[in-house]
């Protein structure tokens, strides 16, 4: 059986690009940075810097009123502070995605989920790094401690926004993490009666 392709053709029929080499030039905390070398289809040989990560997982967190739970965070590589749902790296070894996002929930915002729901499982950037991210929708929400780690977090704040309030705050700029919009929009799905738009 040949494997289908997401972008809509079989994969089998597809040009063939083969992987020949990868040599790690630089290996972080939990990062690592890969020069990898691959053959075209026309057997041009070429070579990339690939970033290696270890996966992430989001939740979109929403309330009993209809709220999703953001945090405000600082984020180095951007030098701004950023509004995204809580989310937080694979770093744990052998633990289940699902296991992740639910300490994620409580260490970042102090809440458990009652109800956890798989949305999607999908890449962020593509072009330069392997990362995928697993994004969940949280509901049945109850208060449990926070225990935030890193310098980041500790100076996060914790910012509820009304669903019906979100779709501004993308179209003004005030929302720009990519995880948190496709996150949010796939959430409405599953949330009966929640607004489509922020707009009348």
């Amino acid at each position: 059986m040949r494997s289908a392709d997401p972008g809509g053709g079989r994969a089998d029929d597809l040009p063939r690009f083969r992987a020949v080499g990868e040599e790690t030039v630089h290996q972080g905390w939990f990062i690592s940075v890969s020069r990898a070398t691959f053959v075209d289809p026309d057997g041009v040989t070429f070579s990339r810097d690939i970033v290696r990560h270890p996966g992430a997982v989001a939740v979109v967190a929403v309330t009993e009123e209809g709220s999703v739970v953001l945090v405000r965070q600082f984020r180095p590589a951007l030098n701004q502070w950023i509004l995204e749902i809580p989310a937080g790296t694979c770093d744990v070894e052998d633990e289940p995605p699902e296991a992740t996002a639910r300490r994620e929930l409580a260490e970042e915002v102090g809440y458990a989920a009652g109800r956890l729901h798989l949305l999607t499982r999908c890449v962020i950037t593509p072009g330069f790094c392997d990362e995928y991210a697993t994004i969940y929708l949280a509901t049945g929400l109850t208060r449990v401690p926070s225990e935030r780690q890193g310098v980041e977090e500790r100076f996060m704040s914790v910012v509820e926004v009304p669903l019906a309030e979100f779709d501004g705050m993308v179209d003004d700029g005030e929302i720009i993490d990519a995880s948190t919009i496709l996150g949010v929009g796939l959430a409405r799905r599953r949330l009966p009666g929640a607004p489509a738009t922020g707009a009348p």
